[in-house]
């Protein structure tokens, strides 16, 4: 069949075959297929939908566009979590090490981040040293002998979701379910782990504004790993504020360190515990996921995560006295403290515009080419239900120029919504979906 009749077959409601979407995704990846092609096809996709069926032939077409890790290597049962992208978000540096102490293999593959802060790699590289380049053989080692590694993506993994994700981002079409789940699963199918736990946000600060669409999205994305032969379990997890107090590369890293030893925000540690209960239940199913807690919540009480993280950060070249001394982080120049102009109980923040003020700082990217300053973003000081008087402190800004403070603090001003009374319903977790 011809792209246009593709083309027109679903954009009449048609079902795609598995062999239709092969030769799509084959003929896109080597040229053959034009982006005006695809484009079409992409907007059909997304007034017409897709079908269970033709969502997972399409996640594993795009899997297999590239390579496809072979972790066997690996003792034990590997296991990977995935978010779908959030404010403040750095639960990878402590479930990870968390789940690791418990002798599970972590196997992490992580990439750079686009938008609002940097992504996991950017993060732990605010350690000097810290290096996420190795060979696979490095990788599987490294997961044996430590338990955890963290490796940047292949330059070759599902290259046909990155060809796809650029047409998406130019022409509207970011906000599919089924283009949403098979973009992220093809890359987790990809990269070989063999319990993948995914944390699904919703909230001002998500792709997903409502519970229905992040249901609809967890359900698709659990039922495409299990059709894979994944353990597959997804969360679904506020981001109507940030998560934490910090967001911003160092400031994200130290708030992780805290929550090692023990302390940080309350909510952060909540959820790492979830998303691990998770992780260790589907690796080793004869720890029941209330045992699981247990064992969590006592390495971070005792060390035995934190040591993790040591041993973790030292193998990839990050000094470890770094833990215990968070001056030889990157700091920033200056910081500057947002000062309320409104009283009554804080009752909403537009998380999107306070990720928007942390780039305005240079915490993120608007372009993959744009370099992150590390020491940049904002630590809250406070959050949804909190009471605020005028005159307050909401938060600590930190960056580099005073053009860029008083911009970014005029922005999240306008983030801030009071009222007389709390907002009742908010909660951290809505559902987990398995």
């Amino acid at each position: 069949m011809r792209m246009f009749d593709l083309i027109m077959k679903k954009r009449n409601g048609g079902q795609l075959t598995q062999e239709e979407l092969h030769d799509i995704i084959s003929g896109y990846v080597e040229g053959t297929i034009p982006d005006y092609q695809m484009s079409a096809l992409l907007m059909a996709i997304y007034y017409k939908g897709m079908s269970k069926e033709e969502t997972v032939a399409l996640t594993m077409e795009m899997a297999e566009s590239g390579d496809m890790l072979d972790l066997s290597a690996i003792h034990g049962v590997k296991v990977d979590k995935h978010s779908t992208g959030g404010i403040g978000d750095k639960t990878t540096l402590i479930v990870g090490p968390m789940v690791a102490s418990l002798g599970i293999p972590v196997a992490k593959m992580s990439g750079r981040g686009l938008g609002y802060t940097g992504g996991t790699i950017d993060k732990l590289e605010s350690f000097e040293g810290f290096s996420t380049a190795m060979s696979v053989t490095d990788f599987v080692d490294h997961v044996n002998s430590m338990k955890f590694a963290l490796t940047g993506q292949t330059g070759n993994l599902a290259p046909a979701d990155k060809k796809i994700y650029a047409l998406r981002d130019v022409t509207a079409t970011v906000d599919s379910i089924p283009l949403i789940a098979s973009s992220i699963m093809s890359k987790k199918i990809a990269s070989g782990a063999d319990v993948i736990i995914l944390d699904v946000k919703i909230g001002s600060g998500a792709f997903m504004k409502d519970l229905d669409s992040a249901r609809k999205l967890a359900k698709t994305m659990v039922d495409i790993g299990k059709d894979a032969g994944r353990k597959m379990a997804a969360v679904i997890s506020d981001m109507d504020q940030p998560l934490g107090l910090a967001v911003g590369n160092a400031l994200e890293v130290m708030e992780a360190m805290d929550v090692l030893k023990g302390k940080g925000p309350k909510d952060v540690r909540e959820l790492c515990i979830i998303l691990g209960m998770y992780m260790v239940n589907r690796a080793k199913p004869e720890i029941s996921l209330e045992e699981a807690k247990k064992l969590l919540t006592q390495s971070l009480d005792d060390g035995t995560a934190l040591e993790k993280f040591r041993e973790f950060l030292a193998e990839q070249g990050g000094n470890p006295d770094t833990i215990d001394d968070y001056s030889l982080l990157p700091n920033a120049k200056l910081v500057q403290e947002l000062k309320s102009e409104k009283e009554g109980y804080l009752v909403h923040m537009e998380a999107d515009e306070i990720g928007a003020s942390a780039m305005i700082l240079g915490a993120g990217r608007e372009k993959k080419e744009d370099i992150i300053n590390p020491a940049a973003g904002i630590v809250l000081n406070k959050k949804i239900n909190d009471y605020v008087h005028v005159g307050d402190t909401l938060a600590y800004l930190h960056g580099d120029s005073r053009e860029k403070l008083s911009a970014a603090a005029e922005r999240m001003l306008g983030a801030y919504e009071f009222a007389d009374a709390k907002r009742e319903g908010h909660q951290l977790v809505y559902e987990i979906v398995e």
